[in-house]
């Protein structure tokens, strides 16, 4: 038993020796927005979020949800009182990537759809990510 203790007082004085050094350190933060409405079109998903100035409205293309490095993942809550939000991430001050929070059940109030034949291609002609907060 004394020389399991030993073990293990040794184990945990060294095992800092071993932690990751990371000599680059990167400026990460984050900017969750509450989700208004949802609207998925055959290009991305067209979101609606609440901003300090009001509703703002921003596209997500569905290529960014492609793969597991992409820019965009999209997180489906349990069901319940929680409500949609969106977490947008950055890095070194740039955009890195974004987490749509959403309701697994199309019917609630916050998932839309809008009408065939409207033209949604204004929401994605950005490559780049500006939210407005």
């Amino acid at each position: 038993m004394k020389k399991l203790i030993i073990v293990l007082i040794f184990l945990a004085a060294i095992s800092p020796i071993f932690a990751q050094n990371n000599s680059e350190e990167k400026d990460g933060y984050y900017i969750n927005v509450s989700v208004e409405r949802i609207f998925p079109t055959s290009q991305g998903y067209i979101v609606q979020y609440q901003s300090q100035s009001g509703i703002k409205t921003i596209g997500i293309q569905n290529s960014w949800f492609t793969d597991a490095g992409g820019r965009a993942d999209i997180v489906r809550l349990p069901r319940g009182k929680s409500w949609p939000s969106m977490s947008v991430f950055y890095s070194n001050g740039e955009f890195s990537h974004l987490r749509l929070y959403v309701s697994p059940v199309r019917s609630h109030t916050s998932w839309g759809s809008i009408p065939q034949g409207t033209d949604v291609n204004r929401f994605f002609l950005d490559e780049d990510f500006n939210i407005q907060y």
